[in-house]
């Protein structure tokens, strides 16, 4: 059984930076596909990044060239950079795992975490 726990959340300026956390623990982390998703109130999770267990990423459209996921395997944490976040990337933020290969979507991800808030102010 796989556990994480996110850390990193908060209130952050549009066109600032913030990085998020995501530790591991009860697994072999070096082995899962990492990934970042998101839920803002009132709409559905989405897929934010993901990473596999070799280093290949992948991002949302909405994303891609503003964050940067990123995973420390001797540490058991991934990380997501958030770079010029605007106010509609405000959203709580999961970070998920799973075996075998990257996907983008929630129900293939079999362990979630508690979520960590983050609030853009424009």
């Amino acid at each position: 059984q796989v556990q994480l726990v996110e850390s990193g959340g908060g209130l952050v300026q549009a066109g600032g930076s913030l990085r998020l956390s995501c530790a591991a623990s009860g697994g072999t982390f070096s082995s899962y596909v990492m990934g970042w998703f998101r839920q803002a109130p009132g709409k559905e999770r989405e897929f934010v990044a993901a990473i596999s267990w070799g280093g290949g990423t992948y991002y949302s459209d909405s994303v891609k060239g503003r964050f940067t996921i990123s995973r420390d395997n001797a540490k058991n944490t991934v990380y997501l950079q958030m770079n010029s976040p605007k106010s509609e990337d405000t959203a709580v933020y999961y970070c998920a795992a799973r075996k075998r290969v990257l996907t983008m979507r929630d129900r293939d991800y079999d362990y979630w975490g508690q979520g960590t808030q983050v609030t853009v102010s424009s």
